[in-house]
């Protein structure tokens, strides 16, 4: 099952290249309170929803993927989690690129652990980057994003998968410089999550995937996921011997080679194998 969240708030089923709308399904949700529990309403209780969904997509609308703007499809992460150079490809050529490391040692998971973006980083496919630090390099990070359905703390790496709801194609924009990574990569739109979420059963092997990313056109990044450092499971377990992981955190797994810079104008297409494809602008902050 892919679903997606699109234009104000509507929820649709993506079937190739139509999406049904199925926004009522949201509706079986429970009514919630102040104070709110932890974790995202919606993929806390996928089970229930995805039952309606199933039942509304019958003589449901549709919409043409190239006539919608597609948001986050996870609205509430409680963490955005990054893994920091987690291919090994990555950590050459930031060893090589003065403008990447800024004269700093380049160091893996294994070093610095893991980071946080801040959640009004996020947006969807549709809204686009804005790269309005015309004084700073700002790069493109593609990566595999996973969300974790069922929470917890300390998870083996044996049952990291049972933890998974589902997966997207992350973007984690960053701009170079000498300041904490929490900071050069939580800006405004920072975090691109799109175009839709896949659910577990339709990834088996998430270690496996090819990814892709062009920017106008030309091939700037192309790996797999086969090349992580640290796996999907070995990510998961990490992160939980740090952090309760809630449904609807979202884990970065990490960036291959190929980083480079982005500037207003520019058109990034980003595909991973088994989620799909997404195109995101990049623009000014006065566009």
């Amino acid at each position: 099952m892919k679903f997606c969240r699109f234009d104000d708030n509507k929820l649709g089923l993506v079937d190739k290249n139509r999406v049904l709308d199925v926004t009522a399904a949201a509706d079986i949700l429970p009514d919630l309170r102040w104070p709110l529990p932890r974790g995202d309403a919606f993929i806390a209780n996928l089970e229930l929803v995805t039952a309606e969904m199933m039942r509304l997509r019958d003589g449901a609308k549709e919409y043409a993927l190239s006539d919608i703007c597609l948001l986050s499809p996870i609205a509430n992460p409680g963490k955005i989690i990054g893994a920091p150079v987690n291919y090994l490809l990555h950590q050459a050529e930031a060893n090589n690129d003065d403008e990447i490391t800024f004269g700093m040692p380049v160091k893996t998971v294994d070093d610095l652990g893991l980071f946080l973006k801040a959640g009004s980083a996020l947006v969807g496919p549709g809204q686009g980057v804005v790269a309005e630090r015309s004084d700073k390099r700002t790069d493109h990070e593609i990566e595999l994003a996973l969300v974790i359905g069922m929470g917890g703390r300390n998870i083996s790496e044996d049952q990291a998968h049972s933890h998974i709801a589902g997966y997207c194609i992350g973007l984690d924009m960053t701009i170079r410089g000498t300041e904490d990574r929490s900071l050069r990569k939580s800006l405004d739109s920072f975090a691109v999550l799109g175009p839709w979420f896949a659910s577990a059963d339709e990834i088996p092997d998430p270690d496996n995937l090819a990814l892709e990313l062009k920017v106008n056109g030309e091939v700037r990044q192309k790996s797999a996921t086969s090349a992580l450092i640290y796996d999907v499971a070995r990510l998961i377990s990490y992160a939980s011997s740090h952090y309760t992981l809630d449904p609807g955190d979202v884990i970065l797994t990490g960036t291959p080679e190929g980083v480079g810079p982005v500037v207003p104008g520019d058109k990034l297409d980003c595909r991973i194998e088994g989620i799909g494809d997404m195109t995101v602008m990049v623009r000014g902050s006065d566009a």
